[in-house]
Order: structure tokens, then C-alpha cells, then sequence
């Protein structure tokens, strides 16, 4: 069943993600990269500001100060999808497409 909900890049969401290490599952924010046929691949948010990734500031819409996490990327699910909480700025898109096309090229 479809949720009716179409996520465009720059959507930040809160869904259910399972931890690659630890195999565990658990509600965290995540940015949308693209949907394809009811997958949506994503890229992991982090409070833990010390990592690397691009920054996402509580002025911008975040709960608390965090990074984008541009080397955890994985594809949910749409029905693992709580709610969707904001969107990123057309600056900070643009700043996210171009970090991940240079990961892309390297």
C-alpha cells in the first residue's frame, strides 16, 4: 500500500532505518535523495556534529545542530516513512547534489 506521498530531493523525513552494524531499527532523520517506484534512497542525518558530512542547523529546520551524511546512503521503503518534517533550501540542495557528484567522480 502506496502512502499516497511523493518525496522530492531536499526532503527531510523521519523513518526507519536499519543500522548496517548492528542490524537494528530505528526512527531517524533522514534527507531524500530521489524516489523511484515507491523505493526512496536516502542519505543518513546525524547529531553527532563532529562527523563528517554537510552541516544542518537547527535555524534550517533540525531538531538539533546536525550533518548530512553523504557515505550513508541506503533505499527504504515508503511505507518506513513516519512523517515528513521539512525541506531543505534550493542552496542546500544544491550544496547536497554537488558533494554526492563529487563523491560520484572520484
Amino acid at each position: 500500500m502506496r502512502h499516497g506521498k511523493v518525496y522530492k530531493t531536499g526532503d527531510v523525513i523521519l523513518a526507519q532505518i536499519q543500522f548496517t552494524d548492528t542490524f537494528e531499527i530505528k526512527t531517524r532523520p533522514s534527507v531524500v535523495l530521489f524516489e523511484e517506484l515507491g523505493n526512496i534512497v536516502v542519505a543518513g542525518v546525524t547529531s553527532n556534529v563532529d562527523m563528517q558530512g554537510i552541516p544542518l542547523t537547527k535555524k534550517e529546520g533540525a531538531v538539533k545542530d546536525s550533518v548530512i551524511k553523504l557515505n550513508y546512503i541506503f533505499t527504504i521503503s515508503d511505507k518506513m516513512i513516519k512523517k515528513r518534517l521539512f525541506s531543505l533550501s534550493h542552496e542546500k540542495k544544491k550544496i547536497l547534489i554537488s558533494e554526492l557528484i563529487k563523491r560520484l567522480n572520484k
